[in-house]
């Protein structure tokens, strides 16, 4: 039986490759997202995925449809940049709004139907900012942190009804998400310029990084095992800073992504 999947923001970057990998792999797949791609053997839904309402009845259409649903991908998110002191609270609000919040709307409104279908997988979009905070990106390092802890909390709450989730952790990948990131160089003159070459260090990883169709069919292998453990960084560089994150003391770890990216 073929499994029935929804991915979110699937209309470009990871999330696209993520539904073409999955299509490939013979499932029934849906994106959710404001704009159609027009994916080859993908539908496309509209939806706004910080819209509670708006994401439990689009998930209730594809179960009209399909009678099940198997796979949740809560992969939509955007990114902001800039000093922390000089965000306005409303464009981190925004931001939460979808990266975190649509995770948990996408979350509150497939875990019924798994529930009653008796299992199912979500798969969470996390990064390798949750546990290596990126300065002058620290909201969007806050709402990765987030979606990881949401991710192993929630799993253990609706693991005896056989759903199972997991957060993937992805570092720098060669997608629009770079173009598409907010940036506010408020305050760049108090930083003197650190909040510019921060951003620019980052966008340089992040367009010389890895090709989204190689994270895509990880994260829908990911999404199709019979179990998964708790995360999973992709590829075997993050893999190892991942784990050097967690093994290094705090103050050394810290002071390692200062160099990197804040100096």
């Amino acid at each position: 039986m073929n499994k029935i999947a929804i991915v979110t923001g699937g209309s470009s970057g990871i999330g696209r490759e993520t539904a073409r990998a999955l299509h490939a792999r013979g499932c029934t797949v849906y994106e959710f997202s404001r704009h159609d791609a027009q994916t080859e053997g993908v539908t496309h839904v509209q939806c706004d995925v910080s819209d509670a309402q708006q994401f439990a009845a689009a998930v209730q259409q594809v179960c009209a449809a399909e009678g099940r649903l198997d796979i949740l991908v809560n992969n939509a998110g955007f990114g902001i940049s800039g000093a922390a002191e000089f965000t306005d609270n409303a464009q981190a609000k925004r931001l939460l709004d979808v990266n975190l919040f649509g995770m948990v709307n996408g979350c509150k409104a497939a875990v019924p139907v798994m529930r009653a279908q008796g299992g199912g997988r979500i798969v969470n979009l996390s990064s390798v900012a949750a546990p290596c905070a990126i300065p002058f990106q620290v909201w969007y390092s806050v709402s990765k942190a987030a979606v990881s802890t949401y991710t192993a909390a929630l799993a253990n709450e609706v693991r005896p009804w056989g759903i199972t989730l997991t957060a993937i952790l992805p570092g720098d990948i060669r997608t629009g998400f770079t173009a598409a990131r907010e940036k506010n160089i408020v305050g760049d003159d108090v930083y003197a310029g650190r909040i510019a070459r921060s951003v620019a260090v980052m966008e340089h990883d992040e367009q010389t990084g890895m090709d989204p169709a190689v994270a895509g069919r990880y994260i829908a292998a990911v999404a199709l095992k019979r179990s998964v453990k708790p995360e999973y960084a992709v590829g075997l560089k993050y893999k190892f800073l991942v784990l050097l994150a967690k093994l290094l003391p705090c103050r050394v770890r810290n002071y390692i992504i200062y160099l990197l990216y804040a100096k």
